[in-house]
């Protein structure tokens, strides 16, 4: 597919970003964010379901205090940029209780507190799945 193709393609799209990912590597913390505000700019739904230790990286204040890189932008620069293009954050409801949280601890830009189940939903339906 050339490039001129695939911006032709205006059907509509789904993606999910699996975050998996969190503070004990922030190096993989920034990009799907700034996949997810890509994807979404260009008219695809989106939804980063944040689990595993993904969930860490929703707590109040992680995200204010990690960056991918020395002197680089603030995660939730990234995050709020995501936000800005329509990106949907779900946190995984049963990942919190292993990492001592409760939904209280997670940061406002959560849209939903979501079960396993959803997230499978959420991955059968979707057409493009991405692992971070």
């Amino acid at each position: 597919m050339t490039d001129r193709e695939f911006l032709d393609d205006h059907d509509a799209k789904t993606a999910v970003i699996v975050m998996t990912s969190g503070p004990s590597t922030p190096q993989r913390c920034a990009t799907p964010f700034y996949i997810g505000a890509l994807l979404a700019a260009m008219d695809a739904e989106v939804t980063i379901f944040f689990t595993m230790e993904g969930v860490k990286l929703v707590k109040k204040g992680v995200p204010d205090n990690l960056v991918a890189m020395e002197g680089g932008k603030r995660i939730i620069e990234f995050m709020r940029d995501a936000k800005s293009a329509g990106v949907r954050f779900h946190a995984c409801n049963p990942a919190l209780p292993g990492y001592e949280m409760v939904k209280d601890d997670l940061i406002p830009e959560i849209d939903e507190v979501s079960s396993g189940g959803a997230l499978a939903d959420m991955i059968l339906s979707s057409d493009k799945v991405l692992f971070f």
